[in-house]
């Protein structure tokens, strides 16, 4: 999958790997896995969001902050939570075991499969460790939950 056209080149923080963008931004980047990572902004995680459930793409939005971020803030609604530091193993076990551990099946492998956090550091490690289990679909909304709440984003508890 191609990275959107448009974001912009060199990576944020210089930190590599988990390094905090400054402001809360960082481009698209090429790292580690199997592909480009399509970077999403708000206006089109806001638009997914909003959009009829007779939308011909069906795109898995995953929360990847812990259950007790959740259970205080809320989330992204239709969003599932697959927290990559307590279960960082998630995208490359048994289809089973994730379902055990989540309560929900993992996405197909072919998916596509949109990552965010509170500020995009986890949900970066979390696309590239699906893109290492072989997910070739993967997104990330680097602004994450500051700045959909910031923005006014519809909040799901």
């Amino acid at each position: 999958m191609a990275a959107r056209p448009g974001g912009g080149g060199g990576g944020g923080g210089g930190q590599g790997g988990l390094g905090t963008p400054p402001c809360g931004r960082r481009h698209e980047s090429s790292s580690a896995g199997s592909g480009d990572t399509k970077i999403w902004s708000f206006e089109e995680v806001r638009d997914l969001t909003s959009s009829s459930s007779s939308s011909p793409t069906k795109i898995t939005i995953i929360d990847v902050r812990e259950p007790h971020e959740l259970s205080s803030t809320g989330r992204i609604p239709g969003a599932i939570n697959v927290p990559v530091k307590s279960a960082p193993d998630s995208w490359h076990v048994p289809e089973d075991e994730f379902e055990h551990a989540h309560g929900f099946p993992r996405p197909a492998k072919g998916a596509e499969v949109l990552f965010y956090c509170k500020a995009g550091v986890r949900s970066r490690a979390a696309a590239g460790l699906a893109r290492d289990a072989g997910f070739t679909a993967v997104g990330e909304y680097p602004g994450s939950w500051d700045e959909w709440v910031a923005k006014g984003g519809k909040v799901q508890r």
